[in-house]
């Protein structure tokens, strides 16, 4: 049995995600016959400060905003070293179907140009 549907793992890490320009980025796409249960993401190895990246989404969709939206990261400006760790903070949200495709998607990115390495932690049922 895989492990992912026993214990809280990283199912996905996503390298070289660009947080400047305004797109969707798939980070994790539910195998067929799973759901998946994000519970967190880490935000980590920028490229670059993150100043004026003030609102990127998580989730499923066109849009990646059925799980977290509005994520403020303009305070990641220490290249290399600073790490954000994003939850639902409670928040009631749709759970991820099989073959959906969670991902992020930069609504107001950074001033510069910037990568990180995004990576994603939840189960599958």
């Amino acid at each position: 049995m895989d492990a992912r549907e026993n214990v809280i793992t990283k199912v996905s890490t996503t390298v070289s995600v660009d947080m400047k320009t305004a797109a969707k980025t798939v980070l994790y796409t539910v195998p067929t016959g799973k759901i998946f249960i994000p519970l967190f993401v880490i935000i980590r190895n920028t490229s670059a400060s993150l100043a004026g990246g003030s609102d990127y989404d998580f989730g499923t969709g066109a849009n990646a905003d059925t799980w977290v939206q509005a994520v403020d990261l303009s305070a990641m400006t220490t290249l290399g070293t600073d790490t954000k760790m994003i939850d639902s903070d409670g928040t009631k949200y749709a759970y991820c179907d099989e073959e959906t495709e969670f991902g992020i998607k930069v609504i107001t990115g950074s001033t510069a140009a910037c990568t990180a390495t995004i990576d994603v932690f939840g189960y599958l049922v």
